[in-house]
């Protein structure tokens, strides 16, 4: 099929210029004919054996700038022309950080170098740290590819702002962000805490050039490499664990740990906790002597004997301050590393989930925490490699429940279906997470004992409305009762890739579809083979399980129960 663009409004343009008729130069500008006029010379004449030599004319068409009334147009091209200014002259100008990050009421330790690698005289006059009571005032010619280095000092504010991703300091809703600032928004990133501000004079006029204050430093494999420097809390803490489910009224053992952002923290750390819950010890001391050394804590949590759910946060006391951050660092080499400080907290859910069976096989696919949720409460879990299972190797096993997609990255599992369904024939229940159907090839037709047909459906909406069409299925019975209320509070969205088409050996147990989209059925389908029973389900419980939505494990648990009214394998089993 073709394509073609339809003209709607204006005209034709004449040539091929698509911005014919459209004024792009700098006579646009109330004042920027002159300024174009010398910039177009230089553009035409450039000298690139030579680029210094035109910076007389550059520093000229700077000053020019400065006169121009237009705010938005100067400070723009300002920016713009003292980039070009510094490249023509090979001008370097560095302020670099003696370490990574400083904390409010350190001493902040600066090397300033810069460097003219042309023979044009180039004065150093100032130097000042922006965000910082600190200024140095050489006053010195840079000569020609000599380096000139300072070392300036000073403490940084108390009161200071931290360095985090200006979007993150506030909390904001589902989907949405809360600026405060709104200068700020667009922004890539963070502004640098501190900037160098070189205050420079080049043929007679005076340049301001700023720059981020930066760490520099080298790595054997890596050569220099060069980081934001960061304000950072004197301590931060992490919760190992972000959910933790309580099936049962017994306590858990909670980590923390403590890390300093600088040498010689001590303090004590306690965990806030929800009405109902109770946590022992009520506060541990700590003491680190490095900067960046951290230490693990353990609290030992008590649920409630009902059902509850809440959040527990970690608080640090020094003195008369409290630090309640954690620190997740993002250090890749094709980005500049990002410090990014959240509440650190975990969410607590006490949940009345019965479940039968005890051993579970996991045969993992692309990739999920499923298993690590299932032992939370309370299944043992055995992490089996595909290439290991034989006939009868899997009897051993309550159930056995295949990973997200993974018939889409495992091929060796097209050789053992035949020892899957076997199993299932024998009385055991096979699960099967969501696969992608756009890479469903012909060796995998047999995914299932009977015929069924995956699809691209899905529910990307995680509060849709859905309805139990199979009431008395054990699934939403045994042994817990699924009610609407469990699909509250799920997240992301409901399902994907679920199948359009089944056999009528099949069983659908859920209905449900995005608002102004058509309903589906095939989320959740169980079929019994044989003694045992095969399911496959499109629901995101990859995603709802590692949130603690306590319908989901529920829900999950029924679905490794099905079939069973007790534990019935040894406890000896081993994956």
């Amino acid at each position: 099929s073709e394509e073609y663009i339809e003209l709607l409004k204006g005209d034709m343009p004449q040539n091929s210029d698509l911005f014919e008729g459209i004024n792009t130069t700098w006579s646009r500008i109330k004042g920027g004919k002159a300024i174009g006029e010398i910039l177009y010379a230089v553009e035409e004449n450039f000298d690139f054996k030579n680029p210094s030599r035109h910076l007389p004319e550059l520093v000229k068409a700077y000053q020019l700038l400065q006169k121009v009334e237009d705010e938005h147009w100067k400070s723009l091209k300002s920016e713009e022309l003292k980039n070009i200014i510094m490249a023509c002259a090979g001008l370097y100008l560095e302020a670099s950080a003696n370490s990574s990050s400083t904390t409010p009421g350190s001493t902040a330790s600066i090397q300033i170098e810069a460097l003219n690698r042309s023979s044009q005289n180039i004065l150093l006059k100032k130097v000042e740290i922006v965000g910082a009571e600190a200024v140095l005032n050489p006053n010195k010619l840079l000569v020609d590819n000599q380096k000139e280095n300072l070392d300036v000092n000073f403490k940084v504010s108390e009161n200071i702002m931290y360095s985090s991703p200006y979007w993150l300091n506030e909390t904001g809703t589902l989907g949405t962000y809360a600026v405060n600032d709104q200068t700020l928004i667009g922004k890539p990133e963070t502004p640098s805490a501190f900037l160098a501000r070189f205050v420079l004079e080049i043929n007679g006029s005076e340049i301001a050039i700023e720059k981020p204050v930066i760490h520099r430093f080298s790595k054997p494999d890596k050569g220099e490499v060069y980081e934001p420097f960061a304000v950072l809390p004197q301590v931060t803490s992490k919760i190992d664990e972000k959910v933790l489910i309580f099936a049962s009224g017994s306590p858990k053992d909670v980590q923390v740990t403590v890390t300093a952002g600088k040498d010689n923290v001590s303090g004590s750390v306690s965990l806030n906790h929800p009405s109902g819950w109770t946590v022992s010890p009520s506060s541990i001391p700590v003491s680190i002597a490095n900067k960046g050394q951290g230490i693990s804590v353990s609290f030992t949590v008590t649920p409630p004997s009902t059902e509850s759910e809440g959040t527990i946060s970690s608080i640090i006391t020094i003195g008369n301050q409290t630090f309640g951050k954690e620190l997740v660092e993002i250090n890749y080499d094709h980005i500049p590393k990002q410090s990014i400080l959240l509440p650190s907290e975990a969410k607590v859910v006490r949940m009345d989930i019965k479940k039968s069976g005890e051993h579970i096989a996991y045969i993992m696919g692309a990739g999920d925490v499923v298993p690590e949720s299932l032992e939370q409460i309370g299944y043992q879990v055995h992490l089996v490699d595909p290439n290991d299972i034989q006939m009868g190797s899997l009897d051993k096993y309550d159930a056995v429940v295949m990973g997200i997609r993974a018939y889409n990255v495992v091929e060796s599992l097209k050789y053992k279906q035949p020892i899957l369904f076997d199993y299932v024939e024998k009385g055991g229940t096979m699960i099967v997470q969501y696969n992608t159907s756009g890479r469903w090839a012909s060796q995998f037709e047999n995914i299932a004992p009977y015929d069924i047909t995956l699809s691209r459906d899905r529910v990307t909406d995680e509060n849709a409305e859905v309805s139990i069409i199979s009431p008395k299925n054990a699934l939403v019975n045994y042994p817990n009762t699924i009610k609407k209320t469990d699909f509250d509070g799920w997240v992301q969205e409901r399902g994907l890739y679920f199948p359009s088409a089944w056999s009528s050996e099949f069983t659908p147990v859920l209905s449900m579809g995005d608002e102004g989209e058509p309903t589906t059925e095939g989320s959740l389908l169980v079929a019994p083979y044989g003694e045992g029973h095969y399911i496959y389900t499109g629901l995101s419980f990859f995603r709802e399980l590692p949130a603690g939505v306590s319908g989901a494990y529920k829900l999950f648990a029924n679905m490794l129960s099905i079939g069973k009214s007790e534990v019935k394998k040894e406890s000896n089993v081993k994956g």
